[in-house]
């Protein structure tokens, strides 16, 4: 069964992004269990990403940009600024805190910013494992061509390929480029999927998406793309989770009891703080 998953606006301040997962209709696909998209965004000298440093559980946080750079600050002491094609994989686990800003030479001049923000929840008994982080830049990410189609493989396993990307479940993530006329069928694999259109146009089993569109494909049901014209998909999955997640801000887990702590701990102040970013940002 495929189902078209609708965006709900979020504004954010300095811009607004459209928020896909988690939905009414589809909490999870896989482990992904939010699905943010923000830009094509211009700001003007002295504005842009400003985002103050927040706690996670339970998660691991996925950036990927078409456009634009990102500063990130950690309580592991990291500092990494990514740049389009790489990947910051930051894992919270029983706790990080982080923050996304800019770097003061993108800051002071004209930049834009385009790009997607995941997070993929920990399976059971991995919730609480130590957290970490990893950068690995584009050209460490598997590139390949298959039946006419370019695809770079950010997180998981797809047609026997596999990033180097630590992985705690079964998953995939991937960029498709897709020329005109070309088809592709996703491997089924007893995985759940989300296609979504970056640019472009294509049939998705027969039915026509378009930029800014998002398709939800059942466990064992087959997904296949054709390209109406040159196009670009973003595509999740994964098997899905026995248990459900609670949601709650930025705190994922299988336990309301567990977010209940986190609370407790962000405002009591027992999680570590992002050495040289040390604001406070409240619950909301």
């Amino acid at each position: 069964m495929a189902i078209a998953l609708s965006a709900i606006e979020k504004n954010l301040g300095e811009f607004s992004v459209k928020r896909i997962l988690p939905h009414a209709q589809q909490q999870m696909i896989g482990p992904f269990i939010f699905f943010d998209h923000f830009g094509p965004v211009t700001f003007p000298a002295g504005r842009g990403v400003d985002v103050r440093p927040h706690p996670h559980i339970g998660i691991a946080t996925i950036t990927y940009l078409f456009e634009g750079s990102v500063l990130h600050r950690d309580s592991l002491g990291y500092v990494q600024e990514i740049v389009p094609g790489d990947i910051n994989w930051m894992v919270a686990g029983k706790g990080i805190v982080h923050s996304e800003r800019e770097t003061e030479a993108v800051n002071q001049r004209e930049h834009s910013l385009h790009g997607l923000q995941l997070w993929i929840a920990l399976p059971d008994g991995q919730e609480e494992i130590a957290p970490l982080f990893a950068h690995h830049a584009r050209d460490t990410l598997p590139t390949f061509d298959y039946q006419g189609v370019r695809v770079t493989l950010m997180v998981g396993d797809l047609w026997q390929y596999q990033s180097p990307v630590k992985t705690y479940s079964d998953m995939v993530y991937a960029d498709l480029v897709i020329p005109e006329h070309t088809n592709v069928t996703l491997p089924v694999q007893g995985r759940e999927y989300g296609c979504y259109v970056i640019s472009g146009s294509v049939l998705l089993n027969d039915k026509a998406y378009s930029a800014g569109d998002f398709v939800y494909i059942s466990v064992d049901e087959h997904a296949y793309l054709q390209a109406q014209q040159d196009s670009q998909v973003m595509v999740i999955g994964g098997h899905p989770f026995n248990s459900e997640r609670h949601v709650w801000w930025n705190f994922v887990s299988s336990s309301r009891e567990r977010i209940e702590q986190a609370k407790h701990a962000w405002q009591a102040g027992d999680f570590s703080t992002v050495p040289g970013d040390e604001e406070f940002i409240p619950l909301p």
